[in-house]
């Protein structure tokens, strides 16, 4: 095979082959519509009623994979918890070691990525988390609050909905 057949088969694979795998179904829809608004609705409500910061933008990604993918390895507790918990960890650790400028940001995030992998904890939603903590400049607490405490809330909430449909079994694996 010469350069010029592996470059055409290179872009050739970027057609894909296919439609897409996911599944319409409206009891589905409206599960993962409930339990989002349910974790959001409860996080930010918490938000209100405490000292606590308990909501961040990745959540909102997070509750898209809890409810609407549940049976996803990426929306099981060990991931959503795990994988919130390494990347905040990574992005503080470099954030409070090297600064949040461009280089520390995308090293924050790429040992994340890296990590969550080696751990089996992937979760993209937290690969924003390095971000998150870099640009609002967080502390050490910010990995008990919101972290720590919002993904728990949205895995006991994704327990209690998800297993509401006969049919859906959450989580699929615990470790």
């Amino acid at each position: 095979m010469t350069g010029k057949d592996e470059a055409i088969g290179y872009w050739a694979k970027m057609r894909g082959t296919g439609r897409s795998p996911l599944k319409v179904a409206w009891r589905t829809a409206a599960i993962a519509a409930a339990g989002g608004i349910a974790a959001i609705a409860v996080l930010a409500g918490l938000s209100d009623w405490t000292s606590a910061k308990w909501i961040m933008a990745p959540f909102g990604a997070s509750c898209v994979l809890a409810f609407g993918l549940w049976d996803s390895p990426l929306a099981q507790p060990r991931n959503i918890i795990g994988g919130h918990l390494l990347s905040t960890l990574v992005g503080l650790v470099v954030y409070h070691g090297f600064g949040a400028g461009p280089v520390g940001m995308a090293v924050a995030v790429g040992l994340a990525i890296g990590l969550m992998v080696l751990t089996k904890t992937t979760h993209p939603p937290a690969g924003a988390d390095p971000i998150v903590v870099m640009t609002s400049g967080s502390g050490w607490s910010f990995l008990f609050a919101p972290v720590l405490l919002g993904a728990i809330v949205i895995v006991l909430i994704a327990l209690l909905f998800n297993n509401l449909d006969p049919k859906r079994r959450y989580p699929t694996f615990w470790l």
